[in-house]
């Protein structure tokens, strides 16, 4: 479904991707793992239309989308969980809901169905929300555009053990759902609870990919790559 081939990056003359290769299929469960500042939120942004890559090629179903706009980004499928939760503060958390919806499976009820505390909270503004709620907002508010592929960027960061709990057991219920999910994050037990297959990067490069099985056989390439 996602295709991104040769993907170069760079901020003026700060070259950070140096030909990322990734893909995810319809159902699948990808991750991007690796250290602080080695490339990961800079794939991100530019899959989105965030930052124009410099080369390499980006697809949704054989669709050429490199350097689109982010709303064609979106209306091809792709929905995006960003670094920072970046939820309209001033907004109720049904209008944040409401804000992005399209039509498709995911409506208000189950959204709600999938975070109660979401429901309990409709009225209060994004700026009243805990940071474990505004996450789950921005997740809510992500499948609203009833997305093909869901990509989280920082999925737990800054979150209380309990909390993050609850988003891994949202992710996993996902997943068994049939969605396709992209994530980074640095917690690679959760992940390998859950995920298919894992790409390692360091300084703009995919240095290691494997199946969660292989990552699991192989811990010195987790010890190596994350110091996490």
């Amino acid at each position: 479904m996602l295709q991104v081939e040769g993907l170069e990056a760079a901020y003026g003359h700060s070259r950070i991707l140096f030909g990322i290769d990734l893909s995810v299929a319809q159902g699948e469960v990808v991750t991007l793992l690796g250290r602080n500042g080695m490339g990961k939120t800079t794939t991100i942004k530019s899959i989105f239309g965030l930052l124009t890559p410099s080369a390499g090629r980006i697809s949704v179903d054989g669709q050429d989308l490199t350097g689109a706009a982010p709303h064609r980004i979106a209306l091809a499928g792709l929905g995006l969980v960003p670094e920072g939760r970046q939820i309209f503060p001033t907004l109720s958390v049904e209008e944040n809901l409401r804000a992005t919806a399209r039509r498709g499976k995911w409506d208000l009820s189950r959204i709600y169905g999938l975070f109660p505390r979401l429901q309990e909270r409709r009225r209060h503004m994004g700026n009243q929300l805990s940071g474990g709620e505004q996450q789950m907002l921005a997740i809510g508010r992500a499948l609203m555009t009833n997305p093909r592929l869901l990509v989280l960027d920082e999925a737990t960061e800054g979150l209380a053990p309990l909390v993050r709990a609850d988003i891994w057991a949202c992710l996993t219920r996902l997943k068994a759902e049939g969605e396709a999910i992209l994530v980074i994050d640095k917690n690679v037990a959760a992940l390998t609870r859950f995920a298919d297959r894992h790409l390692m990067i360091e300084k703009g490069r995919v240095v290691w990919t494997g199946t969660t099985a292989e990552i699991l056989a192989t811990p010195e390439v987790k010890d190596r790559f994350l110091h996490v």
